[in-house]
């Protein structure tokens, strides 16, 4: 369950850093500190085991052989912030500031994930771009800005501005408007200078080192400049990272193209809207498919991997079926498939339902597999991520990047499930070789989006 964290900051002394207002006529010293030039205290190391320390009024960051990355993070959280610091790296590192970051033991036991704004002395030069550590790569390669490649000066001091307001991440290197990102992925988190980890045939002992670290969290619309690096909205589009891995959108957020009635030729014509780039199903009552009704995917898919963004309402009930056949179960109810269940647990009584306990509690295999209870669930009104991964049979089901279950399709076991469950009546149920993607109707208001999917 997210948490909310006020706004505190470490207040000590550090060499000024000037902010320059966007309307005023005058520069002025803004923000606060967030380090005290003598040690790093506030701050505290996360995962690789390279050296920092401090000197001359600067944290230094040093390689160490065989360590993953460390990171430097703020013991403090934060939302909206404008961010400015001076660095200075060796010319064969790469490093970054994370920012809205997180590490927790659930994911990828405790490493640390999120916005990264890049530090990138190489050819590449794609210094200021946003990469998403951890999590989904790279979201604002420079590739987008070219204009700003130029701007980083290798060996040298430069200053990076970020500003995190809203859904919308910017950064300026030396003054040259970098990435210009919109993305709503985290809402906040802590802020983190990186070590990156180095090859076997490295010399250890390379550094970076950061100084003038200071933040703003107040009046943020007085101090926020306007930049004029092309825009990236990340709300269903792929990024550069997923295109290259062979994603693609099954929903292109503007039309119903690629997706009809499950007991339809077409699209229904209600019970079903699409505005500012969300799909959501109407309230109507609870009841299953009784008015809109199920939507499903025009394809066919086999093996696959598929992501869906959903954003539940308080008492809400839908799920995410997959190897739908909509030729099965003619009568009323829902289409027969495989489902990864969309529930509201702490306020729908399906929660406590089921022939097999749990396993009609959010992200469970509907009826047939409980999800794992320690699973990382955000508030209702809130995104989530389901993540379906089917290859060979065996299936995955994932919650805001965790692995919630897993089984195997046509197994001993499964088919013990099946024979328990309310599908006992389908034969081979949930067996075929390829089926459609189904987003169900259960009479509950229930959005949508950022609906992706990569064939295996």
């Amino acid at each position: 369950m997210k948490s909310s964290f006020k706004k505190i900051l470490t207040v000590a002394v550090s060499a000024p850093l000037l902010i320059n207002c966007a309307n005023k006529s005058s520069e002025q010293a803004v923000g606060q500190p967030m380090f005290n030039g003598k040690d790093i205290s506030g701050w505290t190391q996360k995962n690789g085991k390279a050296k920092y320390d401090v000197k001359d009024g600067a944290i230094v960051g040093t390689t160490v052989s065989g360590t993953p990355n460390s990171f430097l993070t703020t013991d403090k959280k934060y939302d909206d912030f404008i961010l400015e610091l001076d660095f200075k790296a060796d010319p064969s590192m790469n490093s970054g500031i994370q920012i809205r970051s997180e590490s927790r033991p659930d994911y990828q036991n405790n490493r640390v994930h999120g916005y990264q704004v890049e530090i990138d002395p190489s050819d590449r030069a794609w210094s200021g771009g946003i990469y998403d550590e951890a999590r989904r790569g790279w979201l604002y390669p420079l590739n987008l800005n070219t204009s700003a490649q130029s701007a980083y000066k290798e060996d040298d001091w430069n200053h990076y501005r970020i500003e995190a307001i809203g859904d919308t991440i910017q950064t300026w290197v030396n003054g040259v408007a970098a990435a210009n990102l919109v993305d709503d992925k985290t809402k906040e988190g802590f802020i983190a200078l990186q070590v990156h980890a180095i090859g076997d045939d490295e010399e250890p002992g390379k550094q970076i080192m950061w100084k003038n670290v200071r933040i703003l969290t107040d009046s943020l619309e007085q101090y926020n400049r306007k930049s004029n690096a092309p825009v990236f909205n990340t709300k269903n589009q792929l990024t550069s990272s997923e295109k290259e891995n062979g994603w693609k959108l099954l929903w292109d957020g503007k039309t119903t193209d690629g997706w009809r009635g499950a007991r339809l030729d077409d699209f229904p014509e209600n019970g079903w809207i699409i505005k500012d780039g969300v799909l959501t199903v109407l309230a109507s009552g609870g009841a299953e498919s009784a008015a809109g009704g199920d939507i499903v995917t025009e394809d066919l898919y086999g093996d696959f991997e598929l992501k869906v963004d959903f954003k539940i309402t308080k008492g809400a009930n839908s799920g995410i079926k997959y190897y739908v056949d909509t030729d099965i179960n003619k009568g009323p109810g829902s289409s027969i498939g495989l489902e990864y269940q969309i529930l509201d647990d702490e306020n729908h009584p399906d929660a406590k339902l089921g022939n097999h306990e749990g396993s009609r509690t959010v992200a469970s295999l509907y009826d047939l597999i409980k999800a794992d209870p320690d699973k990382p669930i955000n508030s209702v009104g809130e995104w989530n991520t389901a993540h379906i991964i089917s290859r060979d049979n065996h299936v995955e089901h994932w919650l805001n990047g965790v692995k919630v279950l897993e089984y195997e399709r046509g197994s001993e076991n499964f088919r013990k499930l099946v024979s328990e469950s309310k599908y006992d009546k389908w034969p081979n149920f949930g067996e075929l070789k390829e089926g459609r993607i189904l987003l169900q109707d259960h009479g509950n208001r229930v959005s949508f989006k950022n609906i992706k999917i990569k064939e295996l």
